[in-house]
């Protein structure tokens, strides 16, 4: 796998800072990559907005990166949306039959790096047309939690920001 850098996806949230990884000579982020691929494609316009829905207003600014909302363990990462029931207050969260995935890799409860997703096809995601997709998730995820492990990413829990060792914001694996 080739460099990549961790980049701030969304920081406008009130509760949860949301990271994606771009890597080297790519134009876009992972996470774009996935909402460009299904914006525009008329039978997944309303489950990424619901997906995109619960990104931002479920977890960014209700209730943070609550581990409730990664509940779809698959291997290293995460994926979006959470299964099962949820009722948090006076909020109920309920996917069921959900067509996309998107991998996340939760680092606190207010810091989330969203990675790339696709349609799930299959069964399991050895069997879905988004494996690829799943595999380089989770070597990303592998890579960042080594990084934070060997202190060669800093996470800054008061300000929800991911450093370099240095204290920089550039982060590069």
């Amino acid at each position: 796998m080739s460099r990549f850098e961790l980049k701030i996806w969304d920081d406008e949230c009130e509760r949860c800072t949301f990271y994606s990884v771009l890597q080297e000579d790519a134009d876009h982020m992972e996470t774009d990559y996935f909402l460009m691929r299904y914006e525009n494609n008329p039978i997944y316009t309303e489950a990424l907005q619901t997906l995109v829905t619960f990104i931002i207003e479920a977890m960014g600014n209700r209730h943070g990166a609550l581990n409730a909302f990664f509940n779809r363990h698959e291997n290293e990462v995460d994926g979006f949306p959470a299964q099962g029931k949820i009722k948090l207050g006076t909020f109920d969260y309920h996917y069921p039959n959900f067509p996309l995935r998107l991998y996340a890799l939760r680092i606190t409860e207010n810091i989330v790096i969203l990675f790339n997703g696709g349609i799930k096809d299959g069964p399991t995601n050895q069997t879905s047309s988004l494996h690829a997709q799943w595999k380089e998730a989770c070597s990303y995820a592998q890579q960042i939690t080594r990084a934070i492990q060997d202190g060669t990413i800093l996470v800054n829990e008061e300000n929800r920001i991911l450093n370099s060792f240095d204290g920089g914001n550039d982060i590069i694996l």
